[in-house]
């Protein structure tokens, strides 16, 4: 019998320890364009810093996910973790000094997100080891209703911290990312590949999670529909109604009400997720994902209050923050041990590589058609969407994975005894990702891990 996930002491330990990186992450990451605006006086250096941040995870991620498959997946959070640490105290001395150089500011933000696109493939290649498959949608849920309770209260303390003194959200990371630090040492299950990825920068190892989302039609069709039509027309629907509600950026209160529903929104679905079952329901929950957001959009073409487009963005967050915990555990699950990192950070890429331009097609359909035609227009492209995933048979037919080759012997040495549970057998769980929360970070997790 599987022991239960309470008294999983190494699922415990990764659980905090991304309580306390990310936390870190939600509270700098509001301070940091704060406090460029308040060195610069310049709006433009304060999105610079969001702009190279996205950059350096796009590029770095798929380069992540071959990382850990090469290296033992516990050790290498620990470098990640170390890595994070010297960025956050270079910048947190500088502030507290009273001055911290553009330069020093990109280099940071840049290291944390180039590391966290190590790292996060790492924990999820990690999380395998220490939870059997049976428990991978409870604690995926868990996962997912810590990071969103966190990005609902770590924005405002930071906000608070910084009106105090600039340098003390910044301090706050630097504790945060510590106490995460000292979590994942404690953790005694290790994760290694059998079998070890090629060079990082071969071409072969760097598409090789693509090509295994691409030999699975239900992966491929989820991924591609759901994954990039819906997060891309998502992004643009939340981006208009917070233009619409904010009168043209005379007021942010019915802006603000929208954005903070679709962040309770994530919330909710995520606490509500392992009652659900989504493993089970997962096609009906994909097809209840994507036509509420095409009634939400037709909604907001023709209703003008802010609490009512709230609610609606809420429902439909929540009911994808379930598909996506559902999906989540699937994928791992039916990946091989050997391509965990890999496949993770090629679903991870695909899902956010249209997130950066749905808030932009918004903003283009809003200035050029008004808000009536826009919603229009995002609902006609969520309506295609739906109808893919209600009618493609691939996803009628649920994940099946591809037939697993003899596995090789452990290449590391370190890890042949190591604690925790063995890799289970594969076995096929129908499941997806989809629309997320509106990017209003500009900073991806700067300068420290996002942890799981």
């Amino acid at each position: 019998m599987a022991t239960p996930l309470r008294s999983n002491r190494d699922f415990r330990l990764l659980w905090m320890s991304g309580l306390f990186a990310v936390l870190g992450s939600q509270m700098s990451a509001l301070a940091l364009p704060l406090l460029i605006l308040k060195e610069t006086g310049s709006a433009v250096q304060a999105g610079t810093v969001g702009t190279v941040s996205i950059c350096a995870v796009l590029i770095t991620m798929l380069p992540g996910g071959v990382m850990a498959d090469r290296v033992e997946r516990r050790r290498l959070m620990r470098v990640c973790d170390a890595g994070s640490l010297l960025a956050v105290t270079a910048l947190t001395v500088a502030v507290w000094n009273g001055h911290a150089p553009m330069v020093l500011v990109l280099l940071v933000a840049t290291a944390g997100a180039v590391l966290n696109s190590v790292y996060a493939p790492a924990a999820f290649g990690l999380l395998r080891a220490v939870v059997p498959p049976d428990q991978m949608g409870t604690a995926t849920a868990r996962l997912q209703a810590r990071t969103a309770t966190v990005r609902l209260v770590g924005p405002l303390v930071g906000g608070a911290l910084f009106g105090i003194h600039e340098a003390l959200p910044f301090t706050a990371q630097f504790l945060g990312l510590f106490l995460s630090t000292v979590c994942v040492a404690l953790v005694r299950t290790r994760s290694a590949a059998h079998k070890k990825a090629g060079s990082v920068f071969s071409r072969d190892e760097l598409t090789a999670g693509l090509g295994f989302l691409w030999q699975l039609p239900y992966l491929r069709t989820v991924l591609l529909v759901f994954g990039l039509g819906m997060n891309f027309a998502f992004g643009a629907l939340t981006f208009t109604a917070l233009a619409v509600f904010s009168e043209g950026g005379r007021s942010g209160l019915g802006g603000g009400f929208v954005i903070t529903c679709v962040s309770a929104g994530a919330l909710v679905g995520a606490l509500l997720a392992p009652r659900l079952s989504p493993d089970r329901h997962i096609r009906a929950l994909l097809v209840v994902t994507c036509w509420s957001c095409v009634l939400t959009a037709g909604a907001l073409a023709w209703l003008s209050s802010p609490l009512v487009a709230g609610l609606l963005c809420a429902v439909c967050m929540g009911l994808s923050t379930v598909a996506s915990i559902g999906f989540l555990s699937t994928l791992l699950v039916v990946t091989p041990e050997d391509r965990v990192g890999r496949v993770q950070s090629a679903a991870s890429f695909l899902s956010s590589i249209v997130q950066p331009f749905g808030p932009l097609a918004g903003g283009a359909l809003l200035t050029a058609l008004g808000p009536r035609n826009a919603f229009g227009v995002v609902g006609v492209v969520l309506a295609v969407s739906a109808a893919v995933m209600t009618l493609a048979p691939s996803v009628r037919s649920g994940a099946v994975p591809p037939p697993a080759s003899p596995a090789a012997p452990e290449a590391d040495a370190e890890d042949s005894d190591a604690p925790g549970p063995h890799e289970p057998a594969v076995r096929p769980v129908p499941d997806a990702p989809g629309p997320r929360e509106p990017a209003v970070r500009p900073v991806p997790d700067a300068a420290g891990p996002g942890a799981l």
